[in-house]
């Protein structure tokens, strides 16, 4: 009878009895129990050991010694490291930028973690590997809510402009819904949207985009529509473009438009 390869399953169980009593799976095999999917496809299987013990790394089981052993969540019958742990040690492993801010961005939105908790674990745990992760952390901070928006927050500072509330929702003077911008300067009512779709995609996207820039225009709202690409390759230009938009709003009276929940 031909030996079979292990199943994910049988990797794991077999991780954790190379780790002993007390060991934890961390990184993206615990993320992925966490119910998490912006991450990439988990090799090795990383698990947490107690700093005291004399074990080693061997085959596809990656032994990390921690003296900062946290407290296991079991699921599926499995004890892994809570979420706030688990993307951090995988995000310090990681180098590419956008699978991090998307792998940190789900963990918050998907309510498996705060911004406090991974802010206070990268402040604590190991620096090495974590320039990437607390670039992306920063822009969460910010208020940036994915790859996009954490390319414009960068740029945003690069143009000098205010500081910006991100995805705040804006109302009109009767207190009507006018749109939930990407950013918003609230000094000039002027409002940033990131779009990804373009205008040739289906109806309703077209439909929808035609009439949330017809309220901008009703509010008195300046508003400049971004697609996410330039934001990368034409930088430069799209903060010449931010810093135009920001100065015709400047020139104009404001409206009487407020921003809230």
């Amino acid at each position: 009878m031909l030996p079979t390869e292990a199943t994910d399953d049988q990797r794991i169980r077999a991780a954790l009895l190379r780790g002993g009593v007390g060991a934890m799976v961390t990184g993206l095999w615990a993320a992925r129990r966490h119910g998490l999917k912006q991450l990439p496809e988990p090799g090795d299987v990383h698990v947490l050991v107690p700093d005291q013990r004399e074990i080693t790394s061997v085959g596809f089981t990656v032994i990390e010694r921690t003296t900062r052993l946290p407290r296991p969540v079991t699921l599926s019958g499995v004890p892994v490291a809570p979420a706030y742990r688990a993307v951090l040690d995988a995000a310090r492993r990681m180098r590419d930028y956008d699978s991090i801010q998307a792998l940190l961005a789900e963990a918050v939105q998907r309510r498996r973690c705060t911004l406090e908790q991974l802010n206070r674990e990268l402040s604590r745990g190991s620096q090495r590997g974590s320039a990437l992760p607390r670039r992306a952390l920063t822009a969460l901070i910010g208020g940036a809510q994915s790859v996009a928006e954490a390319d414009a927050w960068e740029l945003w500072k690069l143009a000098g402009l205010p500081d910006a509330e991100w995805n705040v929702t804006v109302f009109d003077e009767q207190g009507e819904y006018v749109a939930k911008p990407d950013a918003w300067c609230d000094d000039v009512a002027f409002a940033w949207e990131i779009d990804s779709r373009t205008w040739h995609e289906e109806w309703d996207d077209y439909s929808n985009t035609l009439a949330r820039n017809a309220r901008y225009a009703a509010a008195g709202v300046v508003v400049l529509q971004t697609l996410p690409i330039r934001l990368r390759t034409e930088p430069d230009r799209v903060m010449g473009e931010l810093r135009a938009a920001y100065a015709a709003a400047q020139r104009r009276p404001r409206p009487s438009v407020r921003c809230g929940p």
